[in-house]
């Protein structure tokens, strides 16, 4: 399967397609851009602005091959600042267009349920679709919660694809907290992983 190592700035675009692909059928995604052709360019819009966002916070994973990539914010780094928002606002708005206030939303929401506190937090992490149920996923994050569990720190994480949440309470993760987007949107789960000792 390849090694799973530290990515870096000349690995960004590897990434950012990774992501892309990855959540092409993501609900809350599919939600916000309803048009599929749509949302495929726009998600690499979207993953080129939030790579380099959450390197600078945390951590990129990457598979050797590229199966698979995961953006770990660090500790006390979960909620972005104004600078980190003014930085992104204007290609995001570029990359949203007219489904921002979806996008908007969407966001609202995951603010208002995160918790406060330090925590690693998986911000995104996906599998490209050929790669997908050969286990990248699992071993990806199993990656970071190793080096959250040798600092003694909780992991959390939000989703809004239901078959995913099996997959996350293998890994340890417990459910804590459930919402819908107001307006007809995707349903989340929010889930924190205790920090094991060995």
């Amino acid at each position: 399967m390849g090694d799973i190592v530290r990515a870096f700035a000349a690995d960004r675009a590897a990434i950012a397609e990774t992501l892309a692909q990855a959540f092409q059928t993501d609900p809350a995604l599919s939600w916000i851009l309803p048009d599929a052709d749509h949302r495929a360019r726009a998600l690499r819009g979207l993953f080129r602005t939030l790579v380099p966002a959450d390197m600078r916070a945390g951590v990129a994973l990457r598979s050797e091959e590229d199966a698979s990539a995961a953006l770990w914010r660090a500790p006390a780094r979960a909620h972005s600042g104004t600078f980190e928002f003014l930085r992104t606002v204007i290609p995001l708005v570029a990359t949203f267009g007219s489904a921002l206030p979806r996008g908007l939303k969407v966001q609202a929401g995951i603010d208002a349920h995160r918790p406060k506190g330090r925590f690693w937090y998986l911000h995104y992490v996906g599998v490209r679709p050929d790669h997908q149920g050969k286990g990248h996923g699992g071993r990806i994050i199993r990656a970071q919660t190793a080096v959250a569990d040798a600092d003694a720190l909780p992991c959390w994480l939000e989703t809004a694809t239901l078959e995913n949440v099996p997959l996350y309470e293998r890994l340890g993760f417990v459910t804590q907290v459930e919402w819908d987007v107001p307006g007809g949107g995707p349903h989340f789960w929010g889930m924190m992983r205790p920090h094991r000792t060995s």
